[in-house]
């Protein structure tokens, strides 16, 4: 078994323990909720691009997103574009771990082209966000690179 699958699998077995152990009437924080996403995104990382793609074989920015998320029962929309509509927006100061940040690149100015999900929000110019690369696959980058920051567009707070 690979260190890919290998990590995957024990996310998967700490996650079952995690919420197997919570009592049906303790209530999950949104700062377990984010942790949870976080990980889900996490268990991709060296997934190869695929544009349209949503599983290990292949995934692209808004496929990760949609299926992060999926790991606390929230459903958000396939597009990057329709994910840059969901829930309240957020200033590039506000930023906090799992909020949602999109872009317009270059190739495309006019509309969101690409999207990603922040993981660390420490400031001191280091915004680290999950996403999936059309050259490198699902990484993490900081935002507060020259490359993603130009691109930056907006970001966005779901509610959950």
């Amino acid at each position: 078994m690979n260190k890919i699958k290998l990590a995957r699998v024990l996310l998967f077995l700490a996650l079952v323990a995690f919420f197997g152990s919570c009592a049906s009437t303790k209530k999950i924080t949104r700062e377990q909720k984010v942790n949870t996403v976080i990980l889900r995104a996490r268990s991709y990382i060296g997934t190869p691009y695929k544009f349209g793609g949503t599983t290990t074989l292949g995934m692209d920015c808004s496929g990760l997103l949609m299926r992060s998320f999926e790991s606390i029962d929230i459903y958000i929309p396939r597009t990057s574009k329709e994910q840059s509509k969901l829930g309240t927006k957020v200033t590039l100061g506000e930023l906090k771990e799992g909020d949602l940040v999109f872009f317009k690149t270059v190739k495309r100015k006019g509309r969101v082209t690409h999207a990603g999900l922040v993981t660390d929000a420490r400031k001191n110019d280091r915004i680290m966000f999950i996403h999936a690369s059309s050259s490198a696959g699902v990484i993490e980058a900081n935002l507060m690179s020259d490359y993603y920051r130009k691109a930056f567009t907006k970001a966005r707070r779901l509610k959950f």
